[in-house]
């Protein structure tokens, strides 16, 4: 097992809009690279984060819910010396109106297990809100009884290699259309390291990687993008016939609930 290391409303300007509706309209092609994705529109998935160490380095992906809160994988290690990028398409560009955002207080789920990376979800308090607009916004968060069934085509995207032997991320940000798999189609890749707080996607010719973790994998319900799981593990090789896994959002809600009313 390989980690992919390193892989709810919102105002629009002038205007209230619901969570999960991007003001910049994604295009999907339906090409099979994250490892085969393709170039995001700019602003298209806005409530993408990059988390990076102090230096600029970016290390993992994560998702606006909120304007104070952001949602990645408990095994990205975040700390609150970290900082969350917002906004941003082109990490290699200096012309881009990005938020750069102090983090105040990270929430990891405490029964998350390293060796089992069981409940891969942790939850990052900003110190300062970010600020909404045509390129910022939250994704939505699903019911706890939501239904996803396999074979829905989603989408996830990343900053994560396009190649597991790539020695550096893209610059851009990747998206990648892929389909959800059932836990038993899952289990024949997996076994018995398929838990209920995971959910798989892929083994479509697409696939996370390293870099893409913590980022969201996205399917549309109710005309709203809605946050179906977290990058969170998968092939020590970003296989694109092996189905990469995700923190199941639905089994999670309990928690992250908890968390924002308590917090």
């Amino acid at each position: 097992m390989a980690f992919l290391w390193l892989l709810s409303c919102f105002a629009l300007v002038g205007a209230a809009v619901g969570c999960g509706v991007p003001a910049i309209h994604p295009v999907l092609s339906g090409l099979a690279r994250i490892v085969n994705g393709e170039d995001a529109v700019p602003g298209s998935w806005p409530w993408q984060v990059s988390l990076q160490h102090a230096n600029g380095f970016h290390f993992c992906g994560g998702s606006l819910i909120s304007e104070d809160w952001v949602v990645t994988a408990a095994h990205c290690g975040v700390r609150t010396s970290d900082l969350v990028v917002a906004g941003e398409f082109d990490q290699g560009s200096d012309e881009e109106d990005i938020q750069v955002l102090k983090i105040a207080k990270v929430f990891k789920n405490p029964k998350f297990n390293l060796l089992t990376v069981r409940d891969d979800i942790a939850l990052l308090k900003l110190a300062t809100p970010a600020r909404f607009s045509d390129a910022v916004s939250a994704v939505c968060l699903p019911r706890a009884d939501a239904d996803f069934p396999a074979g829905t085509e989603c989408v996830t995207t990343g900053w994560g290699k396009t190649a597991h032997s790539a020695s550096k991320t893209p610059e851009r940000l990747q998206q990648a259309t892929l389909p959800l798999l059932s836990t038993a189609e899952c289990k024949k890749f997996w076994g018995f390291k398929i838990k209920d707080s995971m959910v798989c996607a892929g083994a479509s010719g697409v696939s996370s990687c390293m870099g893409d973790s913590g980022g969201p994998l996205v399917c549309q319900q109710d005309g709203a993008w809605t946050l179906v799981g977290i990058v969170s593990w998968g092939s020590n090789t970003c296989s694109t016939s092996t189905p990469a896994v995700y923190s199941r959002v639905t089994e999670l809600m309990p928690w992250v609930r908890q968390i924002l009313e308590a917090n």
